[in-house]
């Protein structure tokens, strides 16, 4: 089937029904500054949009126990604030925002497979690569990256999958949940030392990390792609890439200290555009991790689909 446009755009007006309290940084405004920029931009006009749906149990079960899927369904207040952790937080909107986030990976992955669309961005949220097997942490639930990937392994069959990690913290629930296992290959770039504190003790063979020191600028993100990234995917031959999109590395962002700009979110996504173009016929899923300068988080997610669209 041949799609009508190149890139899929998933998101769901649940996702900004998710309020984690009022001075919260991963705010219902992610979505909005998201959303306005591709309207004002023209984006719009050249994305499949799709709205995504409630993950499954079964889709979930793939990397969290059924335990902990429980925990997270009893959770979920009917009024009021409920802490799971000092930073991450449900409201009585966030169950469905949750289900939702998880869910749109599952989409993007049926849509990209079935040749509907080349690739897919998910605007959702909560975020989702700091949720452990069994612990939501870092402002999040499930996690959303891994079981998209993991449902293309067990769903689709494929043997390679690549995930790309480019948020500013490490992605220490993904690298968790996908460490050691052959059919799984992570490369990520984080700021060091930093939130989580994870990443750089030990880690597994099909990990690819490469730690940043505050104040690192785009070279030291090429660097690492082209040095560290690339030569690890191409001997990898992943047949489907998965980036966790998450724009928080940003110079304008104060919630970290790097300082990354738009056209270095447009470089790598070129980069992976271009792999995944040659060794596995355009499929990227992307899904949004982190980013809460509202502007800053606008800018790089237009700049980020503008590559991925071929526009």
């Amino acid at each position: 089937m041949t799609a009508a446009f190149t890139t899929a755009y998933i998101s769901h007006p649940d996702c900004w029904k998710h309020d984690p309290g009022s001075y919260h940084p991963e705010r219902p405004g992610r979505m909005d500054a998201i959303n306005d920029r591709f309207i004002a931009s023209g984006l719009f006009d050249h994305l499949d949009q799709y709205e995504a749906p409630l993950a499954k149990d079964e889709d979930l079960a793939r990397v969290h126990p059924d335990d902990y899927i429980h925990s997270i369904h009893a959770a979920a207040p009917t009024q009021g604030t409920t802490y799971l952790d000092p930073d991450t937080a449900m409201s009585p909107g966030s169950l469905k925002a949750i289900l939702r986030a998880a869910g749109s990976g599952i989409l993007a992955t049926d849509l990209v497979m079935e040749g509907k669309v080349r690739n897919a961005f998910c605007s959702v949220r909560p975020c989702g690569h700091h949720a452990e097997s069994d612990r939501a942490m870092g402002f999040c639930f499930f996690n959303n990256i891994a079981v998209a990937a993991a449902y293309a392994v067990e769903h689709w069959g494929l043997e390679r999958v690549a995930v790309i990690d480019f948020d500013v913290h490490h992605g220490n629930g993904t690298e968790e949940m996908l460490s050691n296992k052959p059919e799984y290959l992570m490369c990520s770039i984080f700021q060091h030392p930093f939130y989580p504190g994870s990443g750089t003790h030990n880690p597994a063979s099909n990990m690819v990390n490469v730690p940043l020191p505050r104040g690192s600028r785009g070279d030291a993100l090429k660097k690492a792609a082209l040095e560290e990234w690339l030569p690890a995917l191409r001997k990898f031959q992943p047949q489907m890439i998965f980036i966790s999109a998450g724009f928080d590395a940003h110079v304008e962002d104060d919630m970290a200290g790097l300082a990354f700009v738009e056209a270095d979110y447009a470089w790598v996504t070129k980069l992976l555009k271009d792999l995944a173009d040659e060794i596995c016929d355009g499929r990227i899923v992307s899904i949004l991790e982190g980013g809460y300068s509202l502007s800053a988080l606008g800018r790089s997610a237009e700049a980020h689909v503008r590559v991925l669209a071929g526009l």
